[in-house]
Formats: C-alpha cells, sequence, structure tokens
C-alpha cells in the first residue's frame, strides 16, 4: 500500500491534469466563439452622409401621472426601513 504522501502527490497531480484540460478546452471555445462571431457575425454598416439625428421620443414613454406614482412607492418603502 501506497503512503499517505505518495497519495496526495498523485491527487494534486490529477487536480492539475484536469484544470489544465479544462483551461485549454474553456480557451478554444472562447477562441472559436470569436471566430464564428467574426465570420457570420453581422456586418456593421457606415452611413457618413446623413447628418448626426437626434433621437425621438418613445410613443411607450412612462406617463407623469405613473412617474408620480412610482415616486410615492418608492418614497413609502424607504421610508418603512
Amino acid at each position: 500500500m501506497a503512503s499517505i504522501s505518495e497519495q496526495l502527490y498523485d491527487a494534486l497531480g490529477i487536480m492539475v491534469l484536469g484544470m489544465a484540460l479544462v483551461f485549454l478546452f474553456l480557451s478554444f471555445l472562447i477562441l472559436a466563439m470569436n471566430l464564428v462571431a467574426r465570420k457570420f457575425g453581422p456586418v456593421p454598416q457606415v452611413d457618413n452622409t446623413s447628418p448626426a439625428v437626434q433621437p425621438q421620443m418613445s410613443t411607450t414613454a412612462v406617463s407623469p401621472l405613473m412617474t408620480v406614482v412610482i415616486t410615492a412607492a418608492i418614497h413609502q418603502h424607504r421610508k418603512k426601513a
């Protein structure tokens, strides 16, 4: 039967080998994902002819009444704590 120090040394070697294999696999996976993203990802379209357009207000903006209601609810919640 092997001594405890030999068993611990073997366990440490197996642990380091497993961690190295996981690190290599994840590194390969990240590299593959980046390559696929570059090859099949969307191509950004550059349009320098139009001037900068200001973003318009969305029609689904929060109404002023809802803003007051939410503010009051937050104030009441903070008052309890």
